[in-house]
């Protein structure tokens, strides 16, 4: 029989790259961590872990385990929560998975004010560069998820709309006549960010049609410079590189300085809303609550403040 110790212990060994590194986790030795997982193979019968040139690699039996694991903790804390009055008691682990770029410039951010207020509470926050796929394999409370979502039952809060744009910086637009419409983008050099597996060369574009409806255009860019970090193309693109496509609460700032200036205006892109997508299992207790508060508030301060200039 295994407790609820035993798989909190898996949890963290599985989560780290080796031996070693679980060990400097849990605060222990290495052969401590290494005698714990063979006495919980023996209880269980099974081996767990092969480790292969000092990494860590789940058999399919330790595979197993951990699929199951991270919902039995998460089913532990929810049951720990509803006995401590988790209505009005912010206390516990709040795990939030977000996008990096918008993770590590507002989220992090948030998460330092909310633990500030609630020092009760431990804060856990992963960036990923597809949040909404981690869902299936950790252990959340809150995923703040940018752009469109596949066909989900899970639980969602819109948090902000977030226009996008093309830019490009004045150094740029001063040897290339800005374009006007979509085929002109092929006399110019463009950029993109592969930080998932959409289909980030299709850019799709939003005009007027004269008798008041909406037409879509796209066009299929030929990309001059990627990466998967959005930072390194938005710098790429100030010093002069090309166009980009970002989301406003990314580039609000260099449009204000100058740094970046926006392109084609008269077209609209599709927005990429901010959007939280909520544990159904943590929803009511009172730490998710209050940091989607926080969060909500916060991102309202910043479209006041002219993040976002259309927050229809």
């Amino acid at each position: 029989m295994i407790g609820s110790q035993d798989i909190s212990f898996f949890v963290e060994v599985s989560r780290a790259s080796s031996l070693a590194q679980a060990a400097r986790t849990l605060n222990v030795t290495a052969p401590a961590v290494s005698q714990r997982l063979k006495l919980l193979e023996e209880k269980l019968g099974v081996k767990l872990i092969d480790r292969v040139r000092g990494a860590i690699c789940l058999t399919s039996e330790g595979e197993l385990l951990l699929s199951r694991a991270t919902g039995i903790l998460a089913d532990i804390d929810a049951l720990n929560a509803t006995f401590m009055d988790q209505r009005t008691s912010v206390f516990g682990t709040l795990r939030v998975i977000a996008p990096f770029g918008f993770g590590r410039t507002y989220v992090s951010t948030v998460l330092e004010k909310f633990k500030t207020q609630h020092p009760q509470v431990s804060i856990n926050l992963k960036l990923s560069d597809a949040p909404f796929l981690d869902a299936r394999n950790e252990t959340w409370d809150v995923i703040v998820n940018i752009g469109k979502l596949p066909d989900s039952a899970m639980i969602q809060q819109r948090l902000a709309p977030n226009r996008r744009v093309l830019c490009a910086a004045p150094k740029y637009l001063e040897s290339h006549d800005p374009p006007n419409r979509p085929k002109d983008l092929t006399r110019h050099t463009c950029g993109v960010i592969r930080e998932n597996e959409d289909d980030v060369t299709l850019w799709a574009f939003l005009s007027s049609d004269g008798a008041g409806a909406e037409k879509k255009t796209t066009y299929r860019v030929v990309p001059s410079f990627t990466c998967n970090d959005g930072e390194v193309v938005k710098n790429w693109a100030k010093s002069g590189m090309g166009i980009i496509e970002r989301s406003e609460w990314d580039v609000a700032s260099d449009l204000k300085s100058g740094a970046l200036v926006e392109v084609m205006a008269s077209y609209r892109l599709p927005n990429a809303d901010i959007v939280a997508l909520v544990n159904q299992k943590t929803l009511r207790v009172a730490r998710t609550q209050s940091f989607l508060d926080l969060l909500r508030n916060d991102i309202s301060a910043q479209t006041l403040n002219g993040w976002l200039r259309n927050p229809a």
